[in-house]
């Protein structure tokens, strides 16, 4: 196969920019322990990296499962959760590694031009599809804030998204990790207010903890969630702010792999109880509630039910959603084009093209939530071709050297890529 002919060459390529990193520290003293105060201010991409999971689309699907089946599929969210926390975290795992992104790594060992184009227009086009949702989801919070039309928000959205991503191209990565966090708290604090107003009914929450469904309905709606749970932008991006935050550095890998955890941790934690929190406050207050399978009926159902704050709270929260997503998706669109075809588009270009189709849809009147949801059918047949390569090369020691995968896991690895990709498949044949 193509993908992995030259394998020796492909590796000679992967290791100009680093080699594989070992254990072994240098004969100076300049990999001494850090102090824990240092470590902390090592933690971040994977924060940038989880916004992915606190898109609108995902908004959307946890507050639609909440309100049309109460408690009943969060433990689907949490499994969801569980296993992004995996992927995220070999994602990571492979940039530190390497010192090369995933993209970067397929561009190497993609030896025919023709096919790594092929495997870039994927890329791309799941990268568009995804920022799509991201736009169109910041779009509806500026007019659920301010009256905006969908048309204009989406234009802002899509200026204030290009104004974060200068920041990362400006080599200010620190600062756009500050930035991106700042708007994961506000996102925490706007979908999670609700929960605060209208506390659940715990006993009724843990029965959710029970793997069970009522109806093909809630199939659908758990295979959509689950399906749709890991996205590859995510992966690639991670990789490459990996890459970025830790390019040489002092501190001896396995130190750095285990702040990684930290930080994945934390990351996926924060983004597993805001969407558990959703699909709470959308189980306990909306569920029967009519038009909540929209995000402007959820919005007019909190106003009602929840009162002013909790609605607008929801909204600011969604707001910072679509602009944090989306400058997350540009920057990973940007690392996909670099890493495969080895050729980076200015910035501002780039953003003008892939706002256009989120504002094509918005111009012609297109249903916002229909746009969401085809925006996850087009994203889940990219996750193939993130998720195989991504465990193939961690557990490659050509690629990572004494960092490889242990077997364990690579076969937890293997088991969640195939599991994912199978519910992807279901996911595609039962909505067409």
């Amino acid at each position: 196969m193509a993908f992995w002919s030259g394998t020796r060459d492909a590796h000679r390529g992967a290791t100009e920019r680093r080699a594989p990193m070992t254990t072994e520290a240098p004969p100076s003293d300049t990999r001494r322990p850090p102090s824990s105060a240092r470590l902390v201010t090592l933690l971040g991409p994977a924060v940038v990296a989880g916004v992915a999971y606190l898109d609108p689309g995902n908004v959307a699907s946890n507050m639609t499962a909440g309100a049309l089946f109460g408690y009943l599929l969060v433990w689907v969210v949490i499994a969801g959760n569980a296993t992004a926390w995996l992927i995220q975290y070999l994602s990571a795992k492979l940039g530190i590694a390497t010192g090369a992104s995933l993209p970067e790594l397929l561009g190497r060992r993609l030896s025919k031009p023709w096919v790594r184009r092929a495997f870039w227009a994927q890329a791309e086009l799941v990268a568009m599809a995804t920022d799509i949702a991201e736009v169109i989801g910041g779009a509806i919070a500026l007019n659920l804030l301010f009256q905006l039309p969908l048309l204009v928000g989406g234009l802002v959205t899509g200026i204030i998204s290009l104004c974060l991503l200068l920041l990362q191209s400006r080599g200010r990565a620190q600062l756009f990790e500050r930035v991106i966090t700042g708007m994961v708290v506000l996102i925490a604090v706007g979908f999670c207010a609700g929960l605060l107003v209208a506390p659940p009914h715990w006993a009724s929450v843990a029965s959710g903890l029970v793997p069970h469904f009522e109806g093909s309905r809630s199939v659908l709606l758990a295979v959509s969630i689950l399906g749709a749970t890991i996205m590859p932008h995510a992966i690639y991006a991670h990789s490459a702010l990996a890459r970025d935050r830790f390019e040489g550095s002092l501190v001896a890998p396995r130190r750095l792999l285990k702040v990684t955890r930290i930080d994945v941790t934390i990351a996926l934690v924060v983004a597993g109880t805001v969407n558990v929190a959703i699909l709470l406050v959308a189980a306990g207050t909306l569920r029967g509630v009519s038009g909540t399978d929209t995000l402007e009926g959820a919005h007019a159902a909190l106003l009602v039910h929840l009162g002013p704050l909790v609605a607008t709270l929801f909204a600011v929260g969604l707001l910072a959603s679509g602009l944090a997503s989306t400058s997350v998706g540009a920057y990973a669109g940007s690392e996909i084009m670099h890493g495969l075809l080895h050729y980076r588009v200015p910035l501002l270009y780039r953003r003008i093209v892939t706002l256009l189709p989120a504002l094509a849809l918005l111009a012609f009147g297109a249903d916002p939530t229909s746009a969401l949801v085809i925006s996850q059918v087009v994203l889940s047949f990219g996750i193939p071709f993130a998720l195989v390569p991504l465990v193939l090369f961690t557990a490659s020691r050509a690629t990572m050297g004494d960092l490889r995968n242990r077997w364990h896991t690579t076969a937890l690895a293997a088991v969640a890529a195939v599991a994912l990709i199978v519910l992807n498949v279901v996911l595609l044949v039962l909505v067409f």
